[in-house]
């Protein structure tokens, strides 16, 4: 789950900006003017004017000649500025206040508009009060007025300016409406745009009051929505230094540190709480930026800790789970993923995951029988289709996994042919699924029209749609097609280097290497892009046989890697140079040198493994790796091959015949696999079904690439089979004198 725990959802973020609010601006229907230090709140409701108090706990601004003209708050004679009624003001403000209880409190909106009126009588006693202007734009606000509220609180802001309660307010109008969609509907704010007269508000009341961290953090959040970085890292800094110890600060921060890109920051500044400090949410986000670093151990024992303050959070429970599966500790992620289930029986995607653990263990049909139980409770549930069709393919039922992943396709997809991007990826993933299970069983016409939706789908889908029919018309050696539809890919997206390379590298399997080569050659730019170029240059060369090329395009293109992993991917392939040119041990050494960097590497692993095995070297070790191999990818023909193969040099004849049954059966197109077949029935005195075999790789010989082709190896198949025939002449002759007498 690489991901950021700590990113919202936009409206999530708003919810949480309002909920930073301080309690002041956020006042009850039981509470007048927001003003802490007022004792408007508790003063008693008078039962007529006349008993009213002698002295006004309405505070009284001095009064400014022409000010708010255009709002309620501003309409007053002159005589009303120069001496406000106190009295009048505070009996029409205590009954607004009733009538806005009536109206908002008890469920009575007809007396919003009663309490509206008494707020503006109150106000055309004492024009310039600061709380009665805010008092009223306050209702208007929590009424849904909103325009009405900010003119009446812009109003109030000419009498004064620097009255917080004010700003905050209009800065509360204006997250209301960004948390609305409305980006826009600001009428009377100058720029008419919410988030940056929200900035600009909060900016002033920051610089009003610039100790308070709540403050900090709501501009902090505005400036990260306006993708302001380096601002919102400003004040979120600034509220850390205020409150070292406060969880949201540091969570909000390390949230613009991920979404920025910058993870280590992110995990500094959490790792800068002292263990025993830090919340269940700031290990959570710990252990997901851990994630994100490959930091499997760290992310695990973070999810722990937080595990352990909270058992009962689910959520936590499920990061951990996840996280033990990442790491490939099986048993343990089983192990919370059924106290997941125990907790809530109808969680289908911990039951899912139960399913993917017990396939990962080789226990398929135990996994199968949880899977469909989870289909059982949730049909509809992707996850769950994938994985009972991918267990029906690992179990060689291939007609009950088409017809599961048809099933999802079918479900995934729209009459009018438009989809999001979430929508098109699932769909995507079930065409893939589909049209290699045709590939398995030998189908090539309809693998190529299953990924010919992925290319309808347009876009980068399109683009894995032509590269998967090049593919089965590869596999299926068909190369002519193959080249039609690369050609076609090119055609169709001229400036895509990657359906360049992959039609250079068809015209070499056509026999046309020299155009094949030009192509490649013609896209060199002398510059980092010729990396792929210089890669697949390489990978040509060899199949030619041009060890020398091959070398040093390998040479070029290791200039231009930086990532750890293209490294890995380089030393793979200067590991294939040697082998091809039956240099074993600088291979073995290559191969070796790429599982350091990257241990669970299938295709290494089975390279490496079979390579050993060929040779009947270190046998045990051999078997281990391709055995890995095959857990990765239990359905991948040539790793079923080299695992038959490790067992036949082995002398298990019975598991070696179960995993070469299994090669033959996904991958009826190799040569290497029928002749493997083939060697072991005659071994165990199955001289016919070895002679079919073997005829079976000679025509796929006949069928394949030139450059795929060793003589030497058709040569050895060819001989075997001669014997073989020969052998039947002699045993048949036999059987018909045998008749005959």
């Amino acid at each position: 789950m690489m991901r950021i725990k700590i990113r919202f959802h936009l409206c999530l973020l708003f919810a949480a900006v309002l909920a930073l609010l301080p309690s002041a601006i956020r006042t009850s229907a039981q509470k007048g003017p927001a003003n802490a230090s007022s004792p408007l709140q508790s003063a008693p409701v008078p039962a007529n004017p006349a008993a009213a108090p002698m002295a006004s706990p309405i505070i009284i601004s001095p009064a400014i000649a022409g000010a708010g003209e255009s709002s309620d708050a501003a309409k007053s004679t002159d005589a009303d500025a120069a001496a406000p009624d106190r009295a009048r003001s505070y009996y029409h403000f205590c009954r607004a206040k009733n009538y806005e209880e009536e109206a908002l409190g008890e469920g009575h909106p007809e007396k919003l508009t009663r309490a509206i009126d008494e707020y503006k009588l109150a106000l055309k006693a004492d024009p310039a009060s600061p709380q009665l202007n805010t008092g009223l734009a306050e209702l208007y606000f929590r009424g849904g007025r909103a325009r009405e509220a900010e003119s009446t609180i812009r109003a109030l802001l000419k009498i004064a300016p620097n009255s917080i309660d004010a700003h905050k307010l209009l800065g509360q109008i204006y997250l209301r409406t960004l948390s609305e969609g409305q980006e826009s509907s600001s009428a009377n704010s100058p720029s008419g745009n919410a988030l940056e007269e929200a900035i600009t508000e909060f900016e002033k009341i920051v610089a009003l009051d610039p100790k308070s961290v709540e403050q900090r953090m709501i501009l902090g959040q505005l400036f990260t929505i306006k993708h302001d970085a380096k601002q919102a890292e400003k004040q979120f800094l600034a509220a850390l230094a205020i409150e070292p110890d406060s969880e949201d600060v540091v969570l909000n921060l390390a949230r613009l540190y991920a979404e920025s890109g910058q993870i280590e920051s992110a995990v500094k500044l959490i790792e800068a709480v002292p263990v025993d400090d830090r919340s269940p949410k700031m290990e959570d986000a710990l252990g997901a930026a851990y994630q994100q670093l490959k930091r499997s151990k760290d992310a695990i024992a973070a999810f722990q800790r937080a595990a352990e303050m909270e058992p009962e959070d689910l959520p936590t429970r499920d990061e951990l789970a996840q996280a033990l599966l990442s790491d490939d500790q099986l048993d343990a992620a089983l192990k919370q993923y059924q106290t997941l289930l125990e907790a809530d029986p109808e969680n289908t995607s911990a039951e899912v995951h139960i399913g993917e653990i017990l396939r990962r263990q080789g226990k398929y049909q135990d996994a199968l029988a949880v899977i469909r139980k989870a289909r059982k409770k949730d049909p509809e549930n992707l996850e769950a289709g994938y994985n009972e069709g991918l267990l029906l393919d690992v179990l060689g039922r291939f007609d009950e996994a088409v017809e599961t992943y048809q099933k999802m396709v079918d479900l995934a997809s729209h009459a009018n042919g438009a989809y999001t991007e979430e929508e098109k990826n699932n769909r995507s993933i079930f065409l893939e699924r589909l049209g290699a299970l045709y590939q398995e069983q030998d189908k090539t016409a309809e693998a190529v029209a299953a990924y010919q939706k992925l290319i309808d789908m347009g876009g980068e889908t399109a683009l894995r749609g032509y590269q998967l029919q090049v593919d089965a018309y590869t596999d299926a050696k068909e190369f002519d097609k193959a080249v039609e539809v690369a050609q076609k890919a090119v055609a169709a997206n001229p400036k895509d280097r990657e359906l360049k390379l992959m039609l250079a590298g068809e015209l070499d399997d056509q026999g046309k290497s020299d155009d094949g080569i030009a192509l490649a050659k013609g896209m060199l730019s002398n510059n980092s892009d010729d990396r792929p170029v210089w890669l697949a240059l390489g990978q040509m060369d060899i199949r030619a046989h041009r060890w020398k090329d091959a070398e040093a395009a390998f040479n070029k293109a290791e200039t231009l890697t930086t990532k750890p992993e293209d490294r890995t991917y380089l030393l793979f392939l200067r590991g294939e140079l040697a082998e091809r040119q039956k240099h074993y041990g600088p291979a073995e050494k290559l191969f070796r040198q790429a599982l350091k960097q990257d241990p669970g590497s299938a295709m290494t692993l089975n390279y490496l493994g079979y390579m050993m095995a060929d040779k009947g070297r270190q046998l045990p070790e051999a078997l281990k790796m391709i055995q890995k191999a095959v857990e990765e990818e239990p359905m991948n023909g040539a790793y079923l091959d080299s695992l038959g193969w490790a067992y036949f040099k082995m002398g298990d004849n019975e598991l070696a015949e179960e995993n070469l049954r299994q090669a033959v059966a996904r991958d009826q197109a190799d040569p290497t696999v029928h002749e493997h077949m083939g060697e072991l029935y005659e071994k165990t005195g199955r001289i016919r079904q070895a002679a079919e075999q073997w005829k079976l790789s000679l025509t796929q010989y006949a069928k394949s690439a030139a450059a795929d082709v060793d003589p030497a190896a058709v040569a050895k198949v060819q001989k075997k089979l001669k014997n073989a025939l020969s052998k039947l002449a002699k045993e048949d002759s036999a059987m018909g004198q045998v008749k005959a007498q």
